[in-house]
């Protein structure tokens, strides 16, 4: 990490030489006549969701250092500032008004957690900053709180996304465990966060839909590690699905210590189950056989993703992209994407109000990203509703089952 740290370190101090910032939340002309634009990305850079976070800093690395190679938005320098937000709301809010402060900042790439992205949206939407995440699924976040009843209303015009949400992606996995998996009795574990009580909700909804039954619920403190109590009523349930509502880092700890007090069930979750981290954490034995869905395609799979793949291996990244890092990409290049219409059509200048008009620019980007067509609807979400569930066998993710969904 020490090689990149110190190649972006060096990248900043010669972008800041080719343009001067202004108080218009944009850039100015430099000694050289270029314009400096940074790109802010909020993610877990330490703690246990660190490699998530830091998959998702490189390939939005990737991506800037892509579009300077190819100096896609002419008279343009891009430069990634990244800060972490070690998947807590209050880091993330302070995170979001560091990067308003800096109006050299015009759009943001993050958070990883649906809970820390609410503690971010007003912050920039008041400052009318874009931010593209590439891993919120909480459907509240883009559709309102009354989403489930049909009553969708976007509250922050600032805010997109390039993974589809758990609206869909609930359903998917209890359709894929009743139909497929012939699973019909479950026990609905969640975290109380947003991102895993909403994900387990959808999941429960679809599933009694679908006939199966919901032989107990819980909520536990993911800190605390130490499942044994809800491990032993799972036992006692006679459930033969665990569906989990929360992140890899408890997942790990909680499907190992079910199996260990003898109970025969699938452990169940979605994208953020979706990590080598899990296999780890659980025991490739006790992981054999559980069950994650995540957004997209198998990025190896796609013919898209080619040049990312081998562009990203050429990088020298330490960590892997894991499970966001083509989104991460694509949420980057979103955002150089605007900025390029921006300019493009203000004769080749950044505009007095350039965050307000990268906003307006952002609802009607289009492009063929590494995860596919990028492009966002009426409410900031992503327009590419794919879903995959991959099974442990062998000590990891394999892919099951792909499926595309609606517009």
């Amino acid at each position: 990490m020490l090689i990149l740290t110190t190649a972006v370190t060096a990248g900043a101090l010669t972008l800041t030489a080719c343009g001067s910032r202004d108080d218009k939340g944009g850039a100015t002309d430099g000694g050289g006549g270029g314009i400096t634009v940074t790109i802010g990305l909020d993610a877990p850079l330490t703690g246990e969701l660190s490699a998530l976070g830091l998959g998702i800093k490189n390939s939005a690395d990737l991506a800037v250092k892509t579009a300077n190679k190819k100096a896609y938005v002419k008279g343009v320098t891009f430069k990634l500032e990244s800060l972490d937000d070690q998947a807590q709301p209050s880091a993330g809010q302070q995170n979001a008004t560091k990067f308003v402060a800096d109006k050299g900042v015009l759009g943001v790439v993050g958070p990883l957690n649906s809970s820390v992205a609410e503690s971010m949206q007003k912050v920039f939407d008041d400052a009318k900053l874009v931010q593209v995440s590439p891993a919120n699924t909480n459907p509240a976040l883009s559709q309102g709180v009354n989403w489930a009843s049909g009553d969708k209303k976007r509250g922050y015009k600032s805010y997109f996304r390039t993974a589809t949400t758990d609206a869909i992606q609930g359903p998917f996995a209890a359709q894929y465990v009743y139909n497929e998996a012939k699973k019909t009795k479950a026990f609905i574990i969640d975290d109380k966060k947003t991102y895993g009580a909403g994900l387990a909700g959808t999941f429960k909804g679809e599933f009694e839909k679908l006939g199966g039954k919901v032989l107990g619920t819980e909520h536990i403190n993911p800190d605390t590690k130490d499942f044994s109590a809800v491990a032993t009523k799972v036992k006692s349930s006679g459930a033969d699905v665990v569906y989990y509502g929360g992140e890899y880092p408890a997942a790990g700890p909680l499907a190992k210590q079910i199996k260990e007090a003898g109970a025969k069930v699938t452990v169940v979750g979605g994208d953020a189950l979706y990590s080598p981290e899990y296999v780890k954490l659980a025991g490739a034995a006790a992981a054999n056989g559980d069950i994650a869905t995540s957004v997209g395609a198998p990025i190896e799979s796609l013919a898209s993703a080619k040049e990312f793949l081998a562009d990203y291996k050429t990088g020298g990244y330490k960590e892997a992209y894991e499970a966001y890092g083509g989104y991460a990409y694509d949420s980057t290049w979103s955002i150089i994407e605007a900025v390029k219409k921006v300019v493009d059509g203000n004769s080749g200048k950044l505009p007095e109000d350039a965050r307000a008009k990268v906003v307006e620019a952002m609802q009607s980007v289009s492009f063929e990203g590494v995860t596919g067509k990028v492009s966002f609807d009426e409410f900031g979400d992503t327009t590419n509703k794919q879903l995959t569930v991959y099974k442990v066998e062998g000590g990891a993710f394999k892919p099951v089952k792909s499926d595309t969904f609606g517009g």
